[in-house]
Order: C-alpha cells, then sequence, then structure tokens
C-alpha cells in the first residue's frame, strides 16, 4: 500500500481522489496554482504544495515540476485525474523512471491508445472483434 499519494490535478476529481486515499489510510499531497491556493482540494489534503501560476501550462501540465515536487515531498504514487496529464504516456513514463507509481495505465498502453490505427491493431491482436 502508499503511504503518500501526489493528486495532479484539481477541482472535485481531487477531492474525490483525496477522500478516497484517506478512506484507505493514504496520506495525500494536493497542487495548487494561483488561482487554487483556497480550493477545496487544497484544503482537503494532508499537505498542499504550489506548482506554478494559474495557466495550466505553466502548473499543472508542467511535468518537470511536478516531477519535482513528487520526489523533495517523497511520495510513493501520483494519481493524475482526468484530464491534464491522464493520457499523456511521457508523464507516465516519467513517473516511473523515478520509481514512483502512476496511478492508471502504464506508458506504453497510453501509447498505444492514443493512436487509433495503432489501439485497433493491439485491439486484433488479443482477439477482442472490432467494426
Amino acid at each position: 500500500m502508499f503511504q503518500k499519494l501526489m493528486v495532479a490535478n484539481r477541482g472535485e476529481i481531487a477531492c474525490r481522489i483525496i477522500k478516497t486515499a484517506r478512506n484507505l489510510g493514504i496520506k495525500t499531497l494536493a497542487i495548487y496554482s494561483d488561482s487554487d491556493k483556497n480550493s477545496a482540494h487544497v484544503l482537503l489534503a494532508d499537505e498542499a504544495c504550489y506548482v506554478g501560476p494559474s495557466v495550466a501550462s505553466k502548473s499543472y501540465l508542467n511535468i518537470k515540476k511536478i516531477l519535482e515536487i513528487a520526489v523533495v515531498r517523497n511520495v510513493d504514487a501520483i494519481h493524475p485525474g482526468y484530464g491534464f496529464l491522464s493520457e499523456n504516456h511521457a508523464f507516465s513514463k516519467k513517473i516511473e523512471s523515478k520509481g514512483i507509481a502512476f496511478i492508471g495505465p502504464g506508458w506504453k498502453t497510453i501509447k498505444t491508445m492514443g493512436n487509433k490505427k495503432n489501439a485497433k491493431q493491439a485491439v486484433l491482436k488479443a482477439g477482442i472483434p472490432t467494426v
């Protein structure tokens, strides 16, 4: 079981992840931008860390900064929530390279499913009928 989970997202999805982690006895770390400093997910989490300005490309999409925070704050796992980096195979791969668990599909699966042609070939290879 994980000791500390970073939630790399904001809003309602982050709140749901934090509440579930709490029910499982897992400590949580929220990240927040300037505009989210006093948001519910920040207040619910056991810890919170500033990730950057309100513009998502400089905060919630800043892979380098998110990974720096994760390493410094000693998290065991990162949950991307939905949107933002949840379907970014490079993010998942970089998390894995740091020895941190990515809560979601593996990076190879994300990469495969992100391309319709490759996804269909993978599904056919698995013996699943397609249209």
